[in-house]
């Protein structure tokens, strides 16, 4: 009886309550084995530890902010999959290098579980989906604030084409009489006119060009236009795909500039689609197995004959759509989650998806028409509205886990390490 005890009293010391977090806790043996992550991680990279208080707050704190994450993911019903598992620590497998066998080997050689780990990574992507869910909806990207991007010196970078040209310079240089620079000018046209003939533009370059790229036959590589000359960016803009242009003048002298490729900047035909869906989120009272058995039991009703949309309008619980019997209007890329898009792209118009997941829960979904539209300026203004929120993702971010930080219960109970 007095063994039984002292190993309780064992078990109690280990795992005792560091801090009380809303109407969760943190336990020692967790703080314990995070240090011995943390400590390892620094010890490999070569670099010296901060003090060991120093470094019990900051792991505590993290904790601390996990735990509240968690909770919030499970109050949302947000459910990781044994299959989104599988397919995680695939790609954690791939990334090494690696089979599954080879990355479970490994995992039981740093004295690790596959259960272990199979519930790091799920806690990870809860957190994750948390994060993106509660964050984004937070950042709002104005019209005027796209409109101040385009037209600033990184956005028209940013949206310029790319082009892959070629250069033949003239020199010109500085005192060359009138007669001199009108015959170098001769020259320049005519070996614009050899290459029209069908002399090789190349050739041409290494015998005649002054510029450095010359004995690469004049090859400047791929570009953005933006970062062109601006002598030469008039000219580009409006040739066609291997045409050479008129001799371009420059304080060097005069370029013939062939124009090999052109990424971006062209009319961009997409398909759209028109979808509906109706989406059913885990929660307390419905397990995710329950919520799968009710999202076929609703796909099934649906090619039963029953109208979509009514049962959208019932049963939905995505308030944007739902009232709308679903529907969600003209897509364009970009705009859903990659496994919404992914599944709109893959099922014919009128079928009814088997049920799949994103991070705001389980769908099913139905394209009811597509077609080919040009986009390229909406396209261009949403990729433009995603590089914003992305910068803005981050310090939101800090923001939001400070906010939920200070609006928790926490209560430090002390611990071993500090």
């Amino acid at each position: 009886m007095l063994v039984s005890l002292s190993t309780m009293a064992q078990i109690a010391i280990l795992d005792r309550v560091i801090a009380i977090v809303d109407d969760d806790v943190v336990l020692q043996s967790e703080l314990d084995q995070r240090l011995a992550t943390i400590y390892t991680q620094i010890q490999q990279s070569g670099t010296t530890a901060p003090p060991q208080d120093i470094l019990v707050q900051q792991v505590l704190e993290r904790l601390i902010s996990e735990r509240l994450q968690l909770n919030i993911g499970y109050n949302a019903g947000i459910r990781i999959s044994d299959e989104e598992l599988n397919q995680a620590m695939g790609r954690i497998a791939a990334s090494n290098k690696m089979t599954m066998e080879q990355y479970v080997a490994q995992i039981h050689a740093q004295g690790d579980t596959v259960a272990s780990v199979r519930d790091q990574i799920s806690n990870e992507m809860t957190i994750m989906r948390v994060q993106q869910g509660k964050v984004m909806r937070r950042i709002r990207i104005s019209e005027q604030e796209l409109d101040n991007f385009l037209n600033s010196e990184e956005g028209r970078f940013l949206v310029s084409p790319d082009v892959n040209i070629g250069q033949i310079l003239l020199s010109v240089s500085t005192g060359t009489s009138s007669e001199e620079t009108d015959a170098i000018l001769a020259r320049a046209q005519e070996l614009k006119a050899q290459t029209e003939d069908g002399t090789d533009f190349r050739q041409l370059a290494i015998a005649n060009s002054a510029d450095q790229s010359a004995l690469q036959g004049g090859d400047l590589g791929w570009r953005k236009m933006a970062q062109l000359p601006g002598v030469f960016i008039e000219a580009v803009e409006k040739m066609e795909i291997g045409q050479v242009s008129a001799p371009i003048r420059s304080g060097a002298g005069y370029h013939l500039i062939k124009l090999y490729e052109r990424r971006g900047g062209d009319e961009k035909l997409v398909e759209q689609h028109f979808a509906r869906h109706i989406l059913v989120k885990p929660n307390q009272i419905r397990d995710q197995a329950a919520t799968l058995e009710l999202l076929n039991s609703l796909r099934d009703r649906s090619l039963d004959g029953e109208d979509f949309a009514v049962l959208a309008k019932e049963f939905s619980e995505d308030p944007g759509s739902a009232l709308n019997g679903g529907e969600l209007g003209w897509s364009t890329p970009g705009m859903f989650v990659p496994e919404f898009e992914q599944t709109m792209g893959a099922i014919a118009v009128g079928e009814v998806s088997a049920p799949f997941s994103s991070q705001f829960g389980w769908h099913i979904l139905q394209v009811t028409d597509r077609r080919n539209q040009d986009f390229s300026e909406t396209i261009l203004r949403n990729r433009t509205q995603n590089l914003l929120r992305e910068r803005k993702y981050e310090e939101e971010l800090q923001v939001w886990l400070q906010e939920i930080r200070d609006e928790a219960f926490v209560e430090f109970k002390g611990s071993d390490k500090s």
